[in-house]
């Protein structure tokens, strides 16, 4: 026998279906006519849930659930602009190939990048982080320091990797203390050795 509680839940449910289809298409079609400044959406990963958001140039975060997700969305709001939205679709690529590399098919993660929220010396680093460290190799501070052109700057190294807004996508992880120690990292020391360790698993051919 169906009670009215049976039929409103029912309804619910319903209205719920309908309402995350109707986010569904509005996120979709903002994302394509350029309405939104950050569309984002979060995976599961074997180092924790992870927010990945990108812009109309390319991704420009990846944050670890320790960050605090809503923080890390207000300060995009902050930072890029007011109009962010979750849109899987928007950022099923760079998710797709996310989850390539946590199977071990892929190596790198090769998409395009919104830069925008690093700057000077720390960007420098970025970008030889990115190109001169590859998948199953690290790289000291020290090393990097002298890659970026300043071997006195191993501080700033630190900094710079500390406060990555591309971690995974700019493989900081990649980055050990000069006595092979992993070192800090801003997803927490264990998913750091959780990522070291599925590189030195995975094949290193083409």
């Amino acid at each position: 026998m169906t009670t009215p509680h049976d039929t409103l839940a029912g309804a619910f449910a319903v209205g719920s279906a309908d309402l995350a289809r109707l986010h569904a298409r509005l996120a979709g079609v903002a994302a394509e006519e350029g309405l939104l400044d950050v569309a984002y959406r979060t995976l599961d990963s074997p180092v924790g849930a992870l927010l990945v958001a990108v812009t109309p140039v390319g991704v420009v975060r990846v944050a670890f659930a320790g960050e605090g997700h809503d923080v890390v969305l207000q300060d995009l709001a902050d930072r890029i602009g007011p109009r962010v939205l979750e849109s899987p679709a928007a950022v099923d690529g760079t998710a797709r190939q996310l989850e390539d590399y946590f199977a071990g098919r892929r190596r790198e993660i090769d998409v395009p990048l919104d830069w925008r929220l690093a700057a000077g010396f720390r960007l420098t680093v970025l970008h030889h982080l990115a190109t001169d460290v590859p998948h199953g190799t690290t790289v000291s501070y020290a090393g990097l320091a002298a890659l970026a052109g300043n071997p006195r700057a191993v501080r700033a190294v630190g900094t710079a990797c500390a406060t990555n807004p591309l971690p995974l996508v700019v493989p900081c992880h990649r980055i050990v203390r000069s006595d092979g120690a992993a070192g800090s990292y801003r997803g927490g020391v264990q998913a750091k050795r959780v990522l070291l360790d599925l590189e030195a698993r995975a094949p290193l051919g083409p």
